[in-house]
């Protein structure tokens, strides 16, 4: 009986987690900034969105991932207030689609338990009600359980169906800048 005993004790004790190296990392609404640049003509559209939530599961190993990062769009601003009811009304259309939420499905590169990495973030940016496949370059600099992100994307919305909002004279870019800084905790 002792003998049986010990050896389920040691199957336990020696079989593979499946999930030893699942991490989960957790962002920061509040110390996470979502910033954006729009060409024009004879200046630059600076203006920012808010993230709403954000929770990922990844196998630093494996290169495994899921889950979503949400950006509230209802809250864009650029510091103009007409140029802010255009932005909502006939661009984003904020009413209608009120959030942009990417869609992680993999990172790819070795993202290092301690320090900076570069990596890809592989997955679907769901945008103005469609769907658009990115590999997202990211920088990630992690210090025990905190941990910094930094992307830098570019969005050709007009080529995804959004509206230009370029009149008379005024001309702006087909694409705009994002910026991403985010932060959080991985556990």
């Amino acid at each position: 009986m002792r003998c049986i005993a010990l050896s389920i004790v040691l199957a336990v004790a020696t079989m593979p987690s499946l999930h030893a190296g699942d991490r989960l990392l957790t962002l920061d609404p509040q110390r996470t900034h979502v910033d954006f640049v729009l060409d024009a003509t004879a200046h630059k559209v600076r203006g920012s969105f808010a993230l709403r939530s954000g929770s990922v599961h990844f196998d630093p190993e494996t290169g495994a991932a899921s889950g979503e990062v949400e950006i509230d769009l209802t809250v864009g601003q650029t510091g103009n207030q007409k140029r802010d009811r255009t932005m909502h009304e006939k661009v984003l259309e904020t009413e209608r689609y009120p959030r942009a939420v990417f869609r992680l499905s993999g990172i790819e590169g070795a993202l290092a338990e301690q320090g900076s990495s570069e990596i890809a973030l592989a997955g679907t940016l769901v945008f103005h009600g469609a769907e658009h496949a990115m590999k997202l370059q990211a920088k990630v600099t992690r210090n025990g359980s905190h941990v910094a992100v930094e992307i830098q994307l570019t969005i050709p919305y007009v080529e995804w169906g959004l509206e230009d909002p370029s009149f008379f004279v005024l001309r702006v870019a087909k694409t705009v800048d994002v910026h991403v800084t985010a932060e959080g905790e991985v556990s």
